[in-house]
C-alpha cells in the first residue's frame, strides 16, 4: 500500500515537471547555410541566457524552422541576396518567445552583431508595408452641405464659407493635407470627440444615459456618412508649409 502511494505521488511530481521543462524547450531547425555559419550557435546561448529556454536542434519538422525564404514564412534576415525566413508549428510556448525574440530589436541587434567567418554580415529584412487606398463613392454634393451643417460647427468645411468653426479645431483643407487624412476620415465618427455627440444609424452605441451628449445630438445614416467622406476627399488640400525644423 505504501509503495503504491509512493509511485503514486512520484508520478504526479513528475507530470508537473515534465510539463514544465517542456513548456522550456523547443525544436528548432535551421537551414545548413545558416548551421554552417555558426550564427545559430551565437545566438542560441544569449537567448537561453536571457529567457532560461533551450533549443533542441533537429532536421525535419520542428516546432520553429529559420530556412530559405519561399514565402511561407515571415522574412527576418538575408546574408547577401539569401532570404531567411521564420515559420512555426504547433503552440509550444517556448518557440512562441523564441519567435517574438528573433523579431524583436534585441534579437535583431544579436543577429547583426554576428561577424561571419566567410560571406557578408547578416541584415534584418525589413517587413513591407502594404499601403491601403480608399475610395469614397458618396454623393459629394450632398456631402458639402451635411459638412456645413453637422461639421461646420466645430471645423470650417469649405474654402469659400465665411464660416472660422472652433479655432482649436483643424478646417477640413487643413485635415486633408495630412498624410493619414484618409484614415482620419474612414472612422471620424469613431474617433474622439465625435462619439461624445454623434450617432450612426447601425453602427454607433447609444449614448451613456450617466452621459449624455453637451449638445444637440448629430444623427447620421451611413449613407450620409459616405457622403461626407466624398466631400471631404474632394476638398483641396491646405498648403500647411514646410514641416519645422528643430535646431
Amino acid at each position: 500500500m505504501h509503495r503504491i502511494a509512493f509511485c503514486l505521488a512520484t508520478a504526479l511530481l513528475a507530470a508537473p515537471l515534465a510539463a514544465q521543462e517542456d513548456s522550456r524547450s523547443f525544436t528548432l531547425s535551421v537551414a545548413d547555410e545558416l548551421a554552417d555559419s555558426g550564427l545559430i550557435a551565437y545566438i542560441l546561448p544569449r537567448f537561453s541566457l536571457k529567457t532560461s529556454r533551450r533549443a533542441e536542434l533537429v532536421s525535419g519538422a520542428a516546432d520553429l524552422a529559420i530556412s530559405v525564404d519561399t514565402g511561407a514564412g515571415t522574412p527576418l534576415m538575408a546574408q547577401g541576396e539569401t532570404v531567411f525566413a521564420v515559420t512555426r508549428s504547433g503552440d509550444n510556448p517556448a518557440a512562441l518567445m523564441f519567435g517574438e525574440w528573433l523579431f524583436s530589436d534585441v534579437g535583431a541587434n544579436t543577429i547583426t552583431a554576428f561577424v561571419p567567418a566567410s560571406g557578408p554580415a547578416f541584415e534584418i529584412v525589413e517587413p513591407e508595408i502594404e499601403e491601403v487606398l480608399y475610395t469614397f463613392e458618396g454623393d459629394v454634393s450632398a456631402g458639402a452641405e451635411l459638412a456645413a451643417l453637422h461639421c461646420g460647427r466645430c471645423h470650417r468645411t469649405d474654402p469659400e464659407a465665411r464660416n472660422i468653426g472652433i479655432g482649436s479645431t483643424p478646417s477640413f483643407m487643413a485635415l486633408r493635407a495630412l498624410p493619414d487624412w484618409q484614415e482620419r476620415f474612414v472612422v471620424f465618427f469613431a474617433l474622439n470627440p465625435h462619439p461624445a455627440f454623434l450617432l450612426v444609424d447601425g453602427i454607433s452605441p447609444p449614448f451613456d444615459a450617466e452621459r449624455p451628449s453637451p449638445i444637440v445630438p448629430v444623427e447620421l445614416t451611413f449613407e450620409e456618412v459616405e457622403a461626407i467622406q466624398a466631400y471631404a476627399a474632394s476638398v483641396m488640400p491646405a498648403d500647411l508649409g514646410a514641416p519645422v525644423q528643430h535646431q
